[in-house]
This record gives C-alpha cells, sequence and structure tokens, in this order.
C-alpha cells in the first residue's frame, strides 16, 4: 500500500529555502556575476548520474567535455545546473566531491539531489526515535548527517542478535563487526534489542537481500521488536522504486524497486495487513517540483547582492525550460513528462535505453546518442 509524500515534499520545499542560503551564498562567488533579472539564465539542466554521465565510475558519453561548456573559462559557473539521481548511499557533501574528480569539474552538494535527499526533512518527525537505515555505502552516516540522533545500520543492527539471519555462516563476504568483540557491544546489546525500531529507511540498494528481507519483515511485522508477537508496522520509506539501473554490465541490473517488490510480495504472505510504504525518487513529479525549487536558488546566486539571495523566494525567478537529461525513459522521461512544464526531455542512448527510434511507451522530446549532444542541443537552441 503506496503512501502520499505531498506532505512531506510540502516541508521539503519550504526548508529548501532556508537551507540551501548558506551554500548559495558561496556558490554565488563562483557563478558568473549577472546584474539584473533579464540577464540570469532563462533555463536550467538537471542530469542523472548512471547511464548519462557515468557507468560505476567511468565518464560517458562526452560528459567531462560537455559539463566543462557550462563554465566560463575562470572556472565560473554560467548555466545552474544540477544532478537528479535516484542513486545514493553517501552523503551529499561526499557524492559531489567524488563527483568533481570524476568530471573534472568544481561541483558543490547543494547541486547533488539524490533519491534520498528528501529524508532529511523528516528529522523532525524522527530526530530522536530509533531508526534503521538499509543500503550499501554509508546509509547510517547519510542519516546522522540530515540530523537523526538515534540510528543504526542495518548491519549493525542485524549484528546485535543472535541468528537473526540463518544463512549468515555461508556468506564468506560477510565481516564481523569489530564492535562485536568489545565490552561495550555486549552491554549494549540488551538494550538494542528491547529499543523498538519506530522506522526503517532503505537509502540505497540492499547488499544482502536475503539478510535485509528476513530482519526487515521482523522489524515490521512485530511492531519494530524483532523476535516478539504481531504488533503495529513501523514506517517504511524507499530513497526510490527504480525497478532496473545501468550499471557496468551490458544489461539493466535490478534495483531498489525489485528489492521493494520481493519485501513487500513476502510480507504481504507472512501478515494479515499490506505492506505500508512512502517511495521518494523519479519518476514522482513532486520530485521534479523540488528539483525546479533547488534550481531557481542555484539562479538566485547569480545576483551579486547576498542580501537578495537571502530575501529572495521561489517565486522571484522563472524557468523558459528545463532541460532533464536521462536515460531511463520510465523514470526520467516519465517523470518529466509528468512534472509539465517547463520541463523538456532529452532521452540518451548510452544507460537503459538503448533504441535506435524514440521510446515507444515514454517518448522523449529529444533522442541524442550522448549527454555531449544533449547539452550541445541546449546550448544552441538557447543561443548560448
Amino acid at each position: 500500500m503506496r503512501l502520499s509524500i505531498l506532505a512531506i515534499t510540502n516541508a521539503l520545499q519550504s526548508q529548501n529555502r532556508k537551507k540551501l542560503s548558506p551554500l548559495l551564498f558561496s556558490l554565488s562567488r563562483s557563478f558568473s556575476q549577472l546584474s539584473s533579472q533579464s540577464q540570469r539564465p532563462s533555463f536550467g539542466i538537471a542530469f542523472d548520474i548512471d547511464g548519462v554521465v557515468l557507468l560505476g565510475n567511468t565518464p560517458i558519453g562526452g560528459s567531462n567535455k560537455a559539463l566543462k561548456r557550462l563554465y566560463q573559462d575562470s572556472g565560473d559557473l554560467r548555466i545552474p545546473y544540477i544532478f537528479l539521481t535516484n542513486g545514493g548511499g553517501f552523503r551529499e557533501s561526499k557524492r559531489a566531491t567524488e563527483l568533481s574528480k570524476l568530471l573534472g569539474v568544481n561541483i558543490l552538494p547543494c547541486q547533488v539531489v539524490q533519491g534520498h535527499s528528501p529524508f532529511k526533512q523528516l528529522f523532525n518527525r524522527f530526530e530522536n526515535e530509533f531508526i534503521v537505515a538499509v543500503g550499501k555505502g554509508e546509509p547510517a552516516a547519510v542519516m546522522a548527517e540530515y540530523g537523526f540522533k538515534n540510528v543504526l545500520s542495518i548491519d549493525e543492527y542485524a549484528s546485535y542478535f543472535d541468528g537473526i539471519d540463518p544463512l549468515a555462516q555461508y556468506k564468506k563476504w560477510n565481516i564481523k563487526h569489530a564492535a562485536s568483540e568489545n565490552s561495550t557491544f555486549k552491554e549494549m546489546a540488551p538494550t538494542i534489542c528491547s529499543q523498538r525500531v519506530q522506522a526503517a529507511f532503505i537509502v540505497s540498494d540492499s547488499v544482502d537481500w536475503s539478510r535485509d528481507i528476513q530482519v526487515l519483515c521482523d522489524i515490521l511485522r512485530t511492531g519494530g521488536l524483532p523476535g516478539r508477537e504481531t504488533g503495529h508496522q513501523p514506517h517504511l520509506y524507499f530513497a526510490n522504486d527504480d525497478l532496473e539501473y545501468q550499471a557496468t554490465f551490458p544489461s539493466e541490473r535490478l534495483g531498489m524497486g525489485a528489492f521493494r517488490i520481493a519485501l513487500e510480495s513476502i510480507f504481504n504472505r507472512i501478515h494479515p495487513n499490506p505492506l505500508e510504504y512512502t517511495s521518494f525518487g523519479k519518476p514522482n513529479p513532486l520530485v521534479f517540483q523540488n528539483a525546479e525549487l533547488v534550481l531557481k536558488q542555484l539562479v538566485l546566486s547569480l545576483c551579486p547582492n547576498p542580501r537578495v539571495v537571502n530575501h529572495a523566494t521561489s517565486e522571484s525567478h522563472r524557468f523558459r525550460t528545463l532541460y532533464m537529461i536521462g536515460d531511463n525513459p520510465s523514470v526520467d522521461i516519465k517523470g518529466a513528462h509528468q512534472a509539465g512544464r517547463p520541463w523538456f526531455s532529452i532521452l540518451t542512448r548510452t544507460g537503459v535505453f538503448k533504441g535506435k527510434e524514440n521510446s515507444s511507451e515514454f517518448p522523449a522530446d529529444l533522442v541524442v546518442d550522448t549527454v555531449e549532444e544533449a547539452v550541445e542541443y541546449i546550448l544552441r537552441k538557447e543561443s548560448i
């Protein structure tokens, strides 16, 4: 049973204005300094990452050259753009640093919008509650940076329960946490095992499906107390609902949406009530609305007066066109179409989509071979 994210997104939009201001003040020094509203860019760009600018850690489709065209020769950014990805697992600050090194341009954290970025707006609700974070990378560190004070990764959480994963002994990659070997771990075990989990956040793709589905079912069907009687289901949030995505392997890999389907199917067989959850990420049009807000804030940083930046609202600037460059018709292109004007969708052939013509199910406004061609089209159309 999928729940609405409208209220959460409204909070996201209102709080983004406050949280972006310090970063934008810093960013304003690296943007070209334009003095009037008419000189500000009338368009912005949102790039997907996997299958568009990178495959794994390798730049593709001329992405390095394409992104450098969005900067002045001095290195100052002249065109507002963000990365709008359903991926994640790392803090935006860390991801921005990694992208900067891989792509050869200066990218700031406020230009990275990941699938789990909206989770930060839930910290008022769960700030001091006990929560579990699932996924590759550093899911607990991500949530801690968002303000959550009582969070464990599912790796850490499962390690407190003897036998919770019956297949653990057969998993050669399983590394026992060093914490489990000290006295503090043993002292904490009774507290952790008796503390009710209030919510589970799927921050990034699960690394161990069998264990994570088992432990999540234990949490969700017992009211947050594995091993106890059936109870009210705790909250469950997914950073995205991608069925598949393009990685380095030639064919697509199963994503978080596939994991959600597996978890939901099993939970609904063992619990009297259907699974309740909230999914974020593209193609939800509310994600595109938030992306537009972030891009507007970037444009405001073009103003040389920081007082104007700090007091401006999202209505201070209107885009004529926002370009979504993606490789997945059912995610990037569908989302841009659902969001409506001013979004213009561009589909590349370097990722999930590899067809000669346009997508038949979710046709894009434009199909190109690479992201470099996409940027070339945009700059030519905008007379840049």
